[in-house]
């Protein structure tokens, strides 16, 4: 939870993470001795729908290639266990998308547009 709010990321109640997190997929984390330094998640129905999530490195370790190892983790985790048919999408907040691009993700606009409600 800290590591979202440090990173730059919403915060969430520690209600709504504990159940977050027990729909996980497959998670990485990468830490500096004890301290949590970056992670990032896939959550989804383990066949047709993934979604890359919670992608977040602390500002202190950000620019040493800690977020470009965590997605290429999780992208190889997809690779290798997902369906091949498989939809995997996310949300890129404002430089982000330049990671992502580097992953192989495409905006999806104009043929469809992202939405959210935020409850």
């Amino acid at each position: 939870m800290d590591l979202r709010v440090s990173a730059g990321l919403s915060a969430n109640s520690r209600d709504a993470a504990t159940k977050g997190l027990a729909g996980t997929y497959f998670s990485v984390s990468v830490r500096d001795t004890e301290k949590l330094v970056g992670m990032g998640r896939i959550i989804g129905d383990g066949g047709c729908f993934f979604q890359v999530v919670d992608i977040a490195v602390h500002p202190d370790y950000q620019r040493r290639g800690i977020g470009f190892k965590i997605m290429g983790r999780l992208m190889e985790q997809l690779r290798d266990n997902a369906p091949k048919s498989a939809y995997v999408s996310l949300i890129a907040d404002g430089a982000a998308s330049k990671l992502y691009e580097k992953f192989g993700f495409e905006q999806t606009a104009p043929v469809s547009v992202g939405m959210a409600l935020r409850l």
